[in-house]
């Protein structure tokens, strides 16, 4: 029997602890290079070093204990009772009980209080609020986290998280502060813990105090046995909050939208509108998103560029020296890290469905074509019986090439363009896989509220309706005849700040439509992600208020019924349908990669 090494010891080690803390003989523990993560009674901590570093270990051994003594104080049929249905009032939720769990180890042993903070340490590396540049990029979930923590240990939050927790800190605790005080006194008991939490998100207004009000009396009401219509009734009432929600932001986008025509109604712009608009940096400058109904469109109405000299198409290694563009994609990886287990997975689901188009198959027992040597055998025993032939069947998969066209606008920054970039990454690898080829492209201007266009324009006394008056870039990440491992650096240009400025949808879509209509593939397939409508000050401030969402819907008519092309889109955040015929709207970037999966298999199936 071969020699076990210190590594295989200290599994055992590790298991055994966790048995004993979690109170359950069948707790399985394994490594992963992956996320950590707890499956029931199977856990999952990460792989240390074969020298067993100190600190990897300590890691590892936090994970452990985390998940021992989720194992020990959770009761998970509770935890969803009282769970609000609101995405980011879950996520707070969620991370609220994991702080509860872990404080009630870290009060009782001394021991597995290092090894928490140390997991915790690993965990805030690669979250968004440890590189945070403002307070939208802040997650919500992870500084209340680290405020109740604080609160209940007495820990201070890891130095790297210090700078994104300060940016929402006063907000918390100006709101919620005697609430957060509070949980130390409802520690051990998980549902007083819940309804203090929910009470928590009330303050901060994360949920409605009367809806949750409401949904509680129902819960006291009904009995146990009556748990599916809680949920069912759950379920309308998300969809009737998000219903009124879409109206509230339909409403105050029709007000908006009058409010910026009465205003372009005017014969001039104030010469001090102008310079303030011109003074103004690149801090905050988050576009607003129109969606104005069908209506608010004129009718004969043209699309013009003021001029397009100024315009550009640059790869992305002409925008970034390799060594920048090296050190954006290492920290593009870093982000990978935890989500390349989920989307890995969706990525050889898409694989298997195009490998399974890819079969090759026989048709036997012809008169003519490839001597079937498995029929031999009967010929020899029966010299009656004729020579087999088998003819290859063609296969039914098309050659296709798809174009991934990225929204890299300024509303795109943090999370989503993040999620966005990864998701392009797998993509690309998982389809070159299977044959297809794939062109990775962005969109954005190279200027906010307008660049040397608009200063010509300037120049030329302000002629009225000038058209697009910003300087496009359009951006090559991938071209579809470039292998993966050649391009994969370059999609870190997407985390490069100061990138992500203005966006024109229509003629991003029809150049990334000429470019794949130059292409010599039988199917092509134009995948846009975005988040929401056109958007660009310079133009909509001296052109109808819908001038650029009227051309971005022709374009996309036009391809939907003339072209070749499939066209689909991904809207985030936004409601992308109103648009697009094949389209679908998530309101969490996290689930981009599941959904580009979904939406390119369905192509290929319908195929």
């Amino acid at each position: 029997m071969a020699d076990r090494s210190r590594l295989d010891e200290l599994k055992d080690v590790l298991g055994g602890a966790a048995r004993a803390m979690a109170h359950e003989p069948e707790v399985e523990l394994a490594y992963t290079a992956e996320a950590p993560k707890q499956s029931g009674q199977h856990l999952k901590v990460p792989m240390p070093a074969r020298d067993l570093p100190p600190e990897q270990v300590a890691q590892a051994r936090g994970f452990a204990d985390s998940f021992a003594l989720k194992l020990r104080h959770h009761n998970e049929a509770m935890h969803r009772k009282n769970a609000p249905q609101e995405a980011v009032a879950k996520a707070c939720f969620d991370a609220l009980e994991q702080v509860r769990t872990d404080a009630l180890g870290s009060r009782n042993m001394a021991g597995a209080k290092d090894n928490l903070n140390a997991a915790m340490e690993m965990r805030m590396r690669s979250d968004p609020i440890s590189r945070a540049q403002n307070r939208d990029e802040v997650p919500i979930s992870t500084a209340l986290a680290l405020l109740a923590r604080e609160k209940l240990t007495g820990e201070a939050p890891p130095e790297g998280t210090r700078k994104g927790l300060d940016m929402l800190r006063e907000w918390i605790e100006e709101g919620a502060g005697a609430d957060l005080d509070g949980l130390n006194l409802t520690l051990d008991d998980q549902d007083s813990f819940a309804k203090l939490s929910t009470q928590l998100l009330q303050h901060l207004h994360l949920i409605d105090s009367d809806d949750d009000s409401s949904d509680a009396d129902d819960n006291e009401e009904d009995s146990d046995d009556d748990s599916d219509d809680q949920d069912e009734d759950g379920a309308d009432d998300e969809a009737t909050g998000d219903q009124g929600q879409s109206e509230m932001r339909s409403d105050q986008s029709e007000d908006d939208a009058q409010e910026s025509e009465s205003e372009l109604n005017a014969d001039d712009l104030e010469e001090g509108a102008e310079e303030e608009m011109g003074d103004s940096g690149d801090e905050g400058m988050m576009p607003v998103r129109p969606n104005r109904p069908m209506s608010d469109l004129p009718s004969g109405f043209d699309y013009t560029a003021w001029n397009e000299k100024y315009d550009e198409v640059i790869s992305a290694t002409e925008l970034c020296d390799e060594e920048e563009l090296t050190r954006l994609r290492a920290f593009l990886d870093q982000q990978l890290m935890s989500l390349q287990g989920a989307v890995t997975k969706l990525a050889n689901r898409l694989q298997r469905r195009l490998m399974a188009q890819q079969n090759r198959s026989w048709d036997f027992d012809q008169e003519e074509g490839m001597l079937d040597a498995a029929r031999l055998a009967r010929v020899v025993s029966n010299p009656s019986h004729s020579l087999s032939y088998k003819i290859e069947r063609e296969t039914d998969f098309r050659d296709t090439v798809v174009t991934l066209l990225i929204d890299n606008s300024g509303s795109m920054r943090g999370r989503p363009i993040s999620i966005a970039a990864i998701s392009a990454d797998i993509m690309a690898r998982t389809l070159e896989r299977c044959g297809v080829k794939t062109e990775i492209l962005g969109f954005t201007t190279r200027a906010w509220k307008g660049g040397q266009t608009r200063e010509d324009w300037l120049a030329a006394d302000r002629p009225a309706n000038p058209g697009r008056l910003n300087d496009l870039r359009h951006i090559v990440y991938k071209k579809a005849d470039e292998p993966w491992r050649h391009a994969r650096k370059n999609l870190g240009l997407m985390m490069r700040e100061g990138l992500l400025k203005e966006n024109i949808d229509g003629e991003a879509l029809l150049w990334a439509h000429s470019r794949l209509i130059a292409r010599p593939e039988e199917r092509r397939i134009l995948m846009v992600i975005s988040d929401g409508a056109p958007v660009d000050d310079s133009t909509l401030s001296v052109n109808h208020g819908a001038y650029l969402e009227n051309h971005l819907r022709k374009v996309i008519e036009w391809i939907e019924s003339r072209s070749p092309v499939q066209l689909v889109a991904i809207g985030i955040g936004h409601d992308v349908t109103r648009y697009y015929k094949k389209a679908v709207t998530i309101m969490d970037a996290e689930q981009l990669g599941g959904t580009m999966v979904e939406q390119l298999a369905g192509l290929f199936d319908e195929d």
